[in-house]
């Protein structure tokens, strides 16, 4: 028995002006063939796949095809689409026939002239092993979910958790429910709803017991321990995506019981619709923000600058908040970060101990921020080299790129070459910081870094400033996007069509 695995993960921003490139991808790693298997055993959702196969009593061999990952960014170019396209199918064309394919994607992935990524992938992958081979993917909790992609795969399985701290575990639900279809014998029917909504990243915190999303997160793994059915998943989608098939999607996998399926997608949907305004976060205007964590001295601050989310596919180099940070003391570092390769260069060529006068911010992102000059000391450099564990990773290697510390009298900007979780723990402690001692800390994530700060932190406040990932995406132009979309538009009640996949 032959299973084919491969993982293909980027979150694009189509508001991100930097395209995805080719080198985005190798920068973070490719892995090929047997080396997917050996590197990728216990990372992420490839090693949930290849730990619940290697205990399968029927010992299937494990077939790597390719491990493609790239941090959030822009939009991918046509070329790059072409070439992540042939490393996955290539292989698999190679070692035709397999018994099944198991995909970690992630969901909310486009390419110039391609707004569905994995949509495409999937069909392709289809056209290649046929009507009768199961095939199975993962997606990111943020996936924008399409008719292509629930027609071309036998089951989707989704992320439950945002903060993203499930993936490893949602790999083993995707082969347990892979080994239900190929040696047990299920038949998924699958039922899709697509809202006609779209809904802010902030406030959907799945570990939260006083957020909406909470309720969700139990609804959906009470659901999967009902009999009959395979899997059920709630995709809230990536806002920061103009595109045709945009929306928020509920998915039910039920064993050869359509009706099911449906019963449980219609009431689901119908509640998610419900409760749509309850997605809506507060938003604290960056000044106030400052302002009161300067007032607040018995221990850490955490300001989200959401607009700027690295996570969210964002440049990474806003400085509206570093703007207000430098108007005041503090009484501990005030850590900031930031992705400016260029800064870093300077830095370098200045030395440790060296005042650098240099510009900072806004040159990646040029349309919401512009440059600010700032005079600050080289503190330290250090390789932004670590291993992430938590919200979006198990055991994850990451690597920023050279870096740099310059010091802005209590301020303490942390310039990194490369995009990344410009959140982390262990992004900080790498520049020799222990961000929990900080008074001041910028998370540039919407949600996902309240796994690590929710229970240290003294406050955490979402920011309002501009950029490429705001809370109040409907206040920017999409041109592309299906419309009537709520909160573009004040809808009274929606009749969608129900998609159902599959059959008996």
């Amino acid at each position: 028995m032959q299973i084919a695995i491969g993982q293909l993960s980027q979150e694009s921003n189509t508001f991100n002006p930097l395209p995805t490139a080719r080198e985005n991808f190798e920068q973070f790693g490719v892995a090929r063939g047997a080396d997917v298997v050996s590197e990728m055993a216990d990372t992420n959702e490839l090693g949930g796949f290849i730990q619940s196969l290697r205990a399968w009593p029927e010992r299937p061999e494990i077939i790597g095809l390719a491990r493609l990952m790239a941090w959030p960014s822009g939009m991918a170019t046509n070329e790059t689409f072409g070439w992540l396209r042939d490393e996955l199918l290539a292989p698999l064309r190679r070692r035709m026939p397999v018994d099944a394919v198991l995909l970690s994607l992630h969901g909310a992935m486009v390419a110039e002239g391609v707004p569905d990524v994995e949509g495409e992938i999937l069909r392709a992958v289809r056209e290649l092993v046929g009507p009768r081979v199961p095939i199975v993917a993962t997606l990111d909790l943020h996936a924008n979910i399409t008719a292509l992609m629930v027609a071309s795969a036998d089951a989707l399985v989704l992320f439950h958790t945002a903060p993203h701290i499930d993936v490893f575990e949602t790999g083993r639900r995707g082969a347990r429910l892979l080994r239900r279809i190929l040696i047990e014998g299920a038949k998924p029917q699958t039922v899709f709803r697509k809202l006609p909504m779209v809904v802010p990243a902030e406030a959907a915190n799945t570990q939260d017991p006083a957020s909406v999303s909470y309720d969700f997160r139990l609804r959906l793994q009470a659901l999967e321990q009902l009999p009959g059915v395979l899997a059920a998943g709630l995709a809230p989608v990536q806002p920061w995506l103009d595109i045709p098939e945009l929306g928020t999607s509920v998915v039910l996998v039920a064993d050869g019981r359509r009706d099911l399926a449906e019963t449980h997608c219609h009431e689901l949907a119908a509640e998610v619709w419900r409760r749509r305004r309850e997605y809506l976060p507060e938003l604290v205007p960056v000044e106030i923000a400052v302002r009161r964590a300067h007032e607040r001295s018995d221990g850490l601050v955490v300001l989200s600058d959401s607009a700027d989310a690295t996570t969210s596919g964002a440049p990474g180099d806003s400085n509206w908040v570093l703007r207000e940070l430098l108007k005041f003391s503090w009484p501990r570092a005030a850590l900031v970060p930031m992705v400016a390769p260029g800064v870093v260069s300077a830095a370098e060529a200045a030395g440790i101990g060296a005042e650098l006068t240099t510009l900072l911010g806004g040159v990646r992102d040029v349309k919401f921020s512009q440059p600010i000059q700032i005079t600050a000391k080289v503190e330290r450099f250090f390789d932004a080299h670590f291993i992430l564990s938590g919200h979006l990773a198990k055991n994850l290697p990451i690597d920023m790129g050279r870096s740099a510390v310059l010091a802005a009298g209590d301020v303490r900007v942390l310039v990194t070459s490369r995009s990344g979780p410009h959140f982390a723990p262990r992004f900080f402690q790498a520049a020799g910081f222990d961000p929990f001692a900080a008074s001041v800390l910028v998370a540039k994530s919407p949600c996902g870094f309240r796994a690590a700060y929710q229970e240290r932190a003294r406050e955490i406040m979402v920011v309002r400033a501009p950029g490429c990932a705001p809370s109040d995406f409907w206040n920017y132009e999409y041109r592309r996007i299906p419309r009537p979309l709520w909160p573009w538009d004040e809808i009274d009640h929606t009749e969608r069509q129900t998609r159902r996949v599959g059959g008996v």
